[in-house]
């Protein structure tokens, strides 16, 4: 007797139409406006809708006569929506948008300029030859400012873990960690060695309120703008640094749980952009949402 080997259920699919709609409700705030945007009728929206929780198997939305919201599900439905058209008008700009050309005056922390941004935009160049980008690396609040006051195009910029910008649409997200050397006593020392940057820097709030929640006494050692100079001081075991888990390597680790420092929190990594972007910088951003999504 031949017995059949079980069959994993098939994970529908949710197709990009669907989530244009989804992303057009929670931008525009309401089924008739998205409707518009989408070129359909608002009946032909709340199909669409009504499919889309059909498939999930929970609601996306929450209605009343008066607003549509997101709910929680929605939301995260939401920001992979956005990653997904993203990754599809990338890959199509290739071939339909080989014309588009100007210039993208981007702002990015050091950091994601150092782990991201480099191999990011040396593909956006093979597929966009005629944009020139052109870089600013400083601290997020200063290059929010600058996005405001028409300096910067759009800027990438750290979020969440106790700072968030209004308009931010996030990108990806990462676990902080406490960086130590590896073998290092740095971590035992009391009060505690910290590297971290000025105030309003993300990873400085996040661990400094962890410590202060635990009651752990701490003092700055280094302070560094630049994360090769937080891994400096780590390295030479001076201190210890909040940073992301993808920054780890080589003689730099985590701290051992033995040291009993407190957990720390997950930090984002947003796009904030200026009014009326043009095309070329319409093109970058798309190619930075589908870099990020593909991570």
């Amino acid at each position: 007797m031949v017995m059949n080997a079980p069959t994993t259920p098939r994970i529908p699919l949710l197709d990009l139409d669907l989530l244009k709609t989804l992303v057009a409700i929670a931008e525009t705030g309401n089924f008739s406006a998205a409707a518009a945007a989408v070129h359909r009728t608002p009946s032909a929206v709340s199909m669409q809708v009504k499919k889309m929780e059909e498939i999930l198997g929970r609601p996306v939305f929450i209605r009343d006569s008066r607003s549509v919201e997101l709910t929680e599900d929605g939301a995260f439905l939401l920001e992979h929506a956005r990653r997904m058209l993203a990754l599809n008008r990338d890959a199509v700009a290739r071939f339909v948008q080989p014309d588009v050309e100007g210039v993208v005056r981007l702002g990015a922390p050091d950091d994601v300029a150092e782990r991201f941004l480099v191999d990011m935009l040396r593909r956006f160049n093979e597929s966009h030859p005629q944009v020139t980008v052109n870089v600013t690396i400083d601290g997020t609040a200063r290059m929010i400012e600058m996005v405001q006051r028409g300096q910067l195009d759009m800027t990438l910029a750290t979020c969440e873990a106790g700072f968030n910008e209004d308009g931010a649409e996030i990108l990806f997200r990462e676990q902080l960690i406490w960086a130590v050397c590896k073998g290092g006593v740095a971590a035992e020392q009391v009060p505690l060695p910290v590297s971290v940057w000025e105030e309003g820097c993300v990873w400085r709030k996040a661990a400094l309120e962890q410590l202060e929640a635990q009651g752990i006494p701490w003092r700055v050692a280094f302070q560094s703008a630049h994360i090769s100079g937080q891994r400096a001081a780590v390295l030479a075991d001076l201190a210890i640094a909040p940073i992301p888990v993808s920054s780890l390597g080589g003689c730099i680790v985590e701290a051992p749980a033995r040291f009993g420092l407190p957990t720390l929190p997950k930090y984002a990594l947003g796009l904030l952009m200026a009014d009326d972007p043009n095309p070329a910088v319409i093109a970058a951003a798309d190619h930075l949402r589908a870099s990020f999504a593909s991570r």
